[in-house]
């Protein structure tokens, strides 16, 4: 700066050179930029404590009728083996005799054991591991090349059913199969009429097959 310059600015009434004007243009940028940091740092400041997420539970498997069991007792084989789980959902062990298995889940059956078992030893350990699922069973009688039980771990259609028993014998009548179903209320009988499943007509004749559930082929 000349000292003409100089001379003018203090003219005007400035003490120091640094109170030069800033030009309009470069004064509106200044809160322009502060509102692009804002715009970039909140983001970043709330990133820092996200909310945990929770995770989706699995649910835990619950033991049934007809499932096979195996239970371990610490530092005792008589006591340790393969346990068939009854109708009535029971299972009989050496000293506790009957205990409820159906409708509790492995852990639960542990804690159940070894309370049972304080009565007789002092520090029981026990570990209950579902050896096999044998709770599913529909069967398939009739006009079929294998008749008989289907135990499976999950539900199956009637065509699944058919399917694992082999399909049908030439003498069968597919359009006349039906599935018995059991209850306390008593039995239903559904139809079931192959040639138009396999059309795509009434497919709804597809059921899904409960436990207990017959498939007739005649």
């Amino acid at each position: 700066m000349t000292q003409s310059s100089t001379h003018h600015l203090l003219a005007q009434g400035c003490s120091r050179p640094k109170c030069l004007k800033v030009p309009k243009g470069r004064r509106a940028s200044v809160p322009l930029l502060f509102f692009v940091l804002f715009i970039i740092l909140v983001p970043s400041l709330f990133a820092q404590t996200p909310e945990r997420a929770e995770s989706p539970t699995v649910p835990l498997y619950v033991i049934q009728p007809n499932d096979l069991l195996k239970i371990f007792v610490w530092k005792q084989p008589d006591m340790s083996g393969q346990v068939l789980v009854r109708p009535d959902g029971r299972i009989s062990l050496p000293l506790v005799q009957d205990i409820q298995a159906a409708g509790r889940t492995p852990a639960e059956l542990k804690q159940k054991i070894e309370e049972s078992l304080k009565e007789y030893l002092e520090f029981p350990t026990v570990t209950v591991i579902v050896e096999a699922i044998q709770s599913y069973r529909v069967f398939v009688t009739g006009q079929v090349t294998k008749p008989g039980p289907i135990t499976t771990e999950k539900a199956i259609s009637v065509l699944q059913a058919i399917a694992l028993a082999g399909g049908f014998l030439p003498v069968a009548r597919p359009a006349e199969t039906v599935i018995v179903r059991s209850t306390s209320e008593g039995s239903t009988l559904f139809r079931f009429n192959y040639p138009e499943v396999i059309k795509g007509e009434h497919f709804n004749q597809n059921i899904m097959l409960r436990t207990g559930d017959v498939v007739v082929v005649p």
